[in-house]
């Protein structure tokens, strides 16, 4: 069973991505060229490039070459079979359809950590949320950013495209003898693929005795070589890990800082008010200097810039004219009207204004 995956995963042809394409190009340099060559004829597939919702760029790509065959028309009734036929004894192609970029929508989306064990379900079901589709009308995929262990949300790279710019191709290729096993993009991350599980062509094993000891071969003559590298990749994730230790550290570094510049924030907002309000000194040695000698105050009242004055004074009325030339007063009005005190002769009054700051 470890021969059989390991044959499936290396002969049969890679989904393209930049990751897995350079993982190929690196172990295949350690392989002699005639064994490179056998390889590569097992590693094949049509890479059909989407030009408009009917044409597209039709490629055979045979390892790390690839070899333009011409343009297919969707709209033409011409029998792709022919095309499409793979050489005797080899094993069947599949096709990988390559999107153009306008035709994909790529962003990033916030989920809470707690659905990290039924991811698939709930980007499913919140497409129509993520997204301006509904899920029935796009194909989509996703992977998962890296985030800290502890994380409280997970961050997600979503891509997806409407279902009807694919769906036209799938019918004639599966005819043809070619069915659709990746739908990509340019600049898609490595194992993106657009096309449901459900809707990939099933792989069906080739493996014989003789590929079974072919295999045998090259995974001991590998092992050989890329023991040194597992090594260096143990060492590596020893690192890694010791750097995601640190990473955290550095997080709740960084979060008890934002804490502490939030209260130096609010405290320098208090000082700000405090400094914005004027002097309740200032305010009483104003109105001495500027009310007459008939007149004397009983209550002052002071909140948010706002002041009331009651008193009584020879010459009520006139207090507004006088506590308007202040240039620190401003909306001086009478609160209540004023009335007069028959013992006294005085006018008592109820007077509120606007203190207005040096700021």
């Amino acid at each position: 069973m470890i021969f059989k995956d390991f044959f499936n995963r290396f002969s049969r042809f890679p989904l393209p991505g930049a990751g897995q394409m350079a993982l190929h190009r690196r172990w295949r340099q350690c392989v002699p060229l005639r064994w490179r060559r056998a390889l590569a004829r097992r590693h094949r597939h049509w890479l059909l490039d989407v030009r408009s919702l009917t044409t597209a760029q039709q490629w055979r790509v045979s390892g790390e070459e690839q070899t333009l065959l011409g343009e297919l028309d969707l709209s033409a009734s011409a029998d792709w079979s022919a095309q499409f036929k793979p050489e005797p004894r080899a094993l069947p192609i599949q096709t990988v359809l390559r999107l153009p970029t306008a035709a994909v929508l790529t962003r990033h989306v916030s989920l809470p950590a707690q659905v990290r064990s039924n991811l698939a379900q709930v980007v499913l079901h919140e497409l129509d949320r993520l997204s301006p589709f509904q899920a029935h009308e796009v194909f989509f995929a996703y992977r998962l950013l890296p985030t800290a262990p502890a994380a409280l949300r997970l961050t997600l790279e979503l891509a997806l495209c409407r279902r009807d710019q694919v769906t036209g191709w799938l019918t004639p290729l599966a005819t043809a003898g070619a069915p659709v096993a990746c739908v990509t993009w340019p600049g898609a991350w490595a194992e993106a693929n657009l096309l449901p599980v459900a809707e990939r062509p099933q792989r069906r094993s080739h493996v014989t005795l003789t590929h079974g000891l072919l295999v045998l071969t090259a995974v001991l003559a590998l092992a050989g070589i890329f023991s040194p590298l597992w090594q260096l990749q143990h060492q590596v994730a020893m690192v890694d890990a010791e750097l995601r230790r640190v990473r955290e550290q550095a997080v709740m570094v960084d979060t008890l800082r934002q804490e502490l510049e939030r209260a130096r924030e609010r405290s320098t907002v208090l000082l700000r008010q405090q400094r914005a309000q004027p002097s309740l000194l200032e305010l009483l040695r104003e109105l001495t200097e500027r009310l007459p000698d008939d007149t004397w105050i009983q209550t002052l009242e002071y909140s948010d810039g706002h002041a009331e004055v009651r008193g009584e004074s020879g010459q009520a009325t006139a207090l507004i004219a006088i506590l308007e030339q202040a240039p620190h007063f401003e909306e001086v009005t009478f609160k209540s009207p004023v009335t007069r005190i028959a013992r006294t002769g005085k006018e008592r009054f109820n007077l509120s204004l606007r203190v207005l700051t040096d700021n």
